[in-house]
């Protein structure tokens, strides 16, 4: 499924190019470095992550070996949506069977801050710090006088 200049980029480019600005922020690493990884600008780094260039399959084979993931990575945790569109424009029904296998909702981790956030909770060397920001995440995201989800109790 192709598309010209003046459309919009196609949601799996867009999926993948989420997914390698995901793993390169997780691990703390510039667009200007990565680049120089794999022999490009960060130019070129910034429209791959925008998903305004596709990324061939040896370039994406050699963001895994740079980012240390499988190349499975970019393609974890789809949207349901985007296959569906991908279907009704070539008509091959590549969803079928297979969709159960990714997320019915978008990803928090492709979201800049979750992935920032990540890095910064690990790189915290005190575990009991660790654990007072964990509970305090947990308390602030369930709604006031709602009660927690059953099986999260503490054990500590």
């Amino acid at each position: 499924m192709g598309r010209n200049k003046s459309s919009a980029p196609n949601p799996v480019d867009t999926h993948v190019g989420t997914r390698v600005r995901l793993r390169r922020t997780l691990l703390g690493m510039s667009q200007e470095k990565l680049g120089e990884a794999i022999g490009l600008t960060f130019q070129q780094v910034q429209k791959y992550e925008r998903g305004a260039n596709r990324i061939g399959a040896s370039r994406l084979y050699d963001l895994s070996q740079v980012l240390d993931v499988p190349v499975s990575f970019f393609f974890d945790d789809m949207p349901e949506g985007t296959l569906s569109s991908i279907d009704s424009a070539t008509g091959l029904g590549l969803s079928e069977g297979s969709q159960s296998s990714f997320s019915h909702h978008a990803d928090p981790m492709s979201q800049p801050d979750t992935a920032e956030l990540a890095r910064a909770f690990s790189s915290l060397d005190d575990v009991v710090v660790r654990r007072r920001i964990y509970d305090l995440a947990r308390s602030l995201a369930v709604p006031f006088g709602a009660e927690e989800p059953a099986g999260d109790e503490e054990n500590s």
